[in-house]
């Protein structure tokens, strides 16, 4: 009997990893806290949004950053020879593209709150340039795999919310903004993680403690995401010579700063992600309203903007990753029309509690159809999942 236990504890610690890898791969935790909040947000609304005022400070301000700090961690690799977005003007592609997915995200919401006359719309123009990066992530992992494509669509979708950021610190800043101390206490938190890497520094924990910290408390005094603030630290990590790939499993003797960052976090950030659906997405379901529109039509036209500012940037000299061609260009261009989540963030930073408010709510939970975009596109042009 003793002897059948060990191939049965073998196969268990495989079926464990696999499912492991695949919560992990496609981070069904966000979808998986969607869905629980729209069903508690209509069923017990005063509980559920008691529960969500409490948790929004930590969960969106905080917690949210470690994943986005493992997003980061993706694209830096990605930027490594052997990787999809190097050289420079591989990586300079998506940075392009997002310029040009912002500005017809913004043009086509404003078109469309003028042609309906819902002018007390107007003010959340910033909402319809939110990309939800976990959701077009899972969507792109789903149809590319380990694909270029998706650390070119990960670069586009911090660029896009970058710039939509700044716009919110621009027309909402966060309570007594202090842009001139955050500016400067930035500069500080760079040239620390920067030190410590010039001085060999290997443990992830003190570029945490100090450097993010004090790029978080920049980014709260200016008024910006402060969520975003291991983004510009991230890349000072020492890491390897070379990209592995997408989300391949660290080697086991690999112990440099980002794989160390990555192992740790990778689990946690689960349910964080699980929380930040949670808090984020109860919305109530009520009556179609024509303002309810404005967003997904901002979203739905952020694709024509992606891929027309591409193909100037191509022609100024930037260059596509290596099998990424027109067609997959297109599908993540596609996948870049969720906003969800984030869209919900951006509304919320910008407009009141209201009617108002609860349009653009429900018009950025209507975003999600562009998954569905996503698929069909890379099922007509026969990309990913769907190609030969």
């Amino acid at each position: 009997m003793t002897r059948h236990e060990p191939p049965a504890k073998s196969r268990s610690r495989r079926l464990a990893r696999h499912v492991s890898g695949f919560v992990h791969d496609y981070l069904i935790a966000l979808p998986l806290g969607c869905a629980m909040a729209l069903v508690w947000a209509n069923t017990l609304p005063d509980s559920y949004f008691q529960f969500a005022h409490a948790n929004a400070f930590f969960v969106n301000e905080v917690a949210i950053a470690f994943f986005l700090g493992l997003i980061t961690k993706e694209v830096v690799e990605a930027t490594l020879p052997d990787g999809a977005l190097h050289p420079w003007r591989r990586a300079a592609l998506p940075v392009a593209a997002a310029v040009g997915g912002v500005v017809a995200s913004i043009a086509s919401y404003l078109a469309f709150v003028q042609y309906v006359g819902e002018y007390m719309l107007a003010g959340g123009w910033v909402a319809s340039s939110a990309i939800d990066i976990p959701a077009s992530y899972v969507v792109a992992r789903l149809i590319f795999g380990r694909h270029p494509a998706v650390p070119f669509l990960l670069l586009l979708a911090i660029s896009v919310d970058a710039i939509g950021l700044a716009f919110v610190a621009v027309v909402q800043p966060a309570g007594d903004a202090h842009p001139i101390i955050g500016l400067g206490l930035m500069a500080v938190a760079i040239g620390a993680a920067a030190a410590l890497r010039r001085r060999g520094t290997r443990n992830f924990w003190i570029y945490l403690i100090g450097p993010g910290t004090l790029s978080w408390s920049a980014l709260y005094l200016a008024g910006v995401y402060p969520a975003l603030a291991l983004v510009p630290i991230v890349p000072f990590f020492p890491h390897g010579l070379r990209d592995r790939g997408l989300l391949v499993e660290p080697a086991p003797e690999a112990h440099d700063t980002l794989t160390q960052f990555e192992r740790w976090w990778r689990f946690p950030v689960e349910g964080v992600l699980l929380l930040f659906g949670l808090v984020n997405a109860g919305v109530p379901f009520h009556g179609l309203e024509p303002g309810i529109w404005a967003i997904p039509i901002g979203s739905l036209a952020r694709p024509i903007g992606i891929v027309a500012a591409a193909g100037v940037a191509l022609l100024v000299g930037l260059h596509l990753p290596r099998h990424v061609g027109w067609r997959e260009l297109i599908v993540v261009g596609a996948t870049a029309s969720i906003g969800l989540v984030f869209a919900l963030l951006f509304a919320t930073a910008v407009m009141p509690l209201g009617p108002v408010l609860l349009e653009m709510k429900m018009g950025a939970l209507v975003t999600i159809a562009g998954a569905g975009l996503a698929f069909l596109t890379a099922r007509v042009l026969h990309v990913g999942r769907f190609g030969p």
